[in-house]
């Protein structure tokens, strides 16, 4: 594995973006602003917002943009959050309106201030886009809750096409990359998801943070265990010095080969540099509805 010492002075060639369109990227900002919106896009520091933005996408960040944990992988800002906005839910629908959505991912800020965690702000949210793009599937990317399943049963009950929630990285580093955080309750989250009627099960995470590959293979498998159908694995990209550092520059073969660990665990797994949880969410939804299809007409 390189160290951190061994780094290149500049990024490879593989982690290179071109430049977006820019009328695009203000077409889109604009409509942002217009309705008051954020994005984790924006506020993740997404290497992907270009592209999105152009293709017309973006992930809606709800409940503020300001986080009550503070992630040393996270772009977010951490401190304590303003009050809920009620109009938010609509404003949201609005905007899948407005630019003809077929997939909607919608992920938050955690919110432990709140007796909820949020999750009823997401139920709102949901009913708000279904009431007004009825056609449009939904995927939702929820901090874990504290762990409460009576809350995060709130979101199940209305039936989100995708659930997601990421374990972000392998146990051994949660303490410097999601100290807040619990592995075990993450994968909680997941399989009491995955038991009580979730659709699409999901969960991300990282690589280039200091991990083990024997440590990927037990994550799989944990993932796996737990019922998840889907996987996102990206490169770790540092928001500023202020986060962690990157610790190796993962090579495409390597994704390549995680990609394969997974799919032979009955996984869907997108591993590439530039994935992300939510980046293509509507395509890697389709895939899947197609494996399923293939899985009922081969029984």
């Amino acid at each position: 594995m390189t160290t951190r010492a061994e780094l290149p002075a500049r990024k490879p060639d593989w982690l290179k973006k071109r430049l977006p369109e820019s009328g695009s990227l203000l077409r889109m900002e604009s409509l942002l602003r217009e309705k008051g919106l954020h994005t984790v896009c924006e506020s993740a520091l997404c290497p992907n917002l270009g592209e999105c933005f152009e293709r017309g996408t973006a992930t809606f960040l709800i409940m503020g943009d300001v986080c009550t944990r503070g992630c040393g992988f996270c772009g977010v800002a951490e401190g304590l959050p303003g009050i809920l906005d009620a109009e938010e839910p609509g404003h949201v629908a609005d905007a899948v309106a407005l630019l003809g959505l077929r997939h909607v991912v919608i992920t938050s800020v955690t919110r432990d201030d709140l007796p909820d965690g949020g999750a009823g702000h997401y139920v709102a949210t949901i009913r708000a886009v279904r009431a007004r793009a009825p056609l449009a599937t939904v995927e939702v990317l929820v901090p874990d809750f504290l762990g409460r399943m009576e809350h995060l049963d709130l979101v199940l009950h209305v039936a989100p096409e995708v659930f997601n929630h990421n374990v972000e990285t392998v146990p051994r580093l949660y303490p410097a990359v999601r100290p807040q955080a619990v592995y075990e309750r993450s994968l909680a989250v997941l399989s009491h998801a995955a038991a009580h009627g979730a659709g699409l099960v999901k969960t991300g995470w990282m690589v280039g943070l200091g991990e083990r590959e024997e440590e990927m293979r037990d994550l799989f498998e944990d993932v796996a265990a737990a019922g998840v159908d889907v996987v996102t694995i990206g490169q770790y990209l540092r928001p500023s010095k202020n986060h962690l550092p990157v610790m190796e520059y993962v090579l495409p073969e390597v994704f390549d080969r995680y990609r394969e660990w997974g799919e032979a665990l009955g996984l869907q797994v997108h591993a590439a540099p530039f994935v992300r949880s939510s980046f293509q969410a509507g395509e890697s939804l389709v895939q899947a509805l197609g494996r399923s299809a293939e899985g009922h007409q081969s029984a």
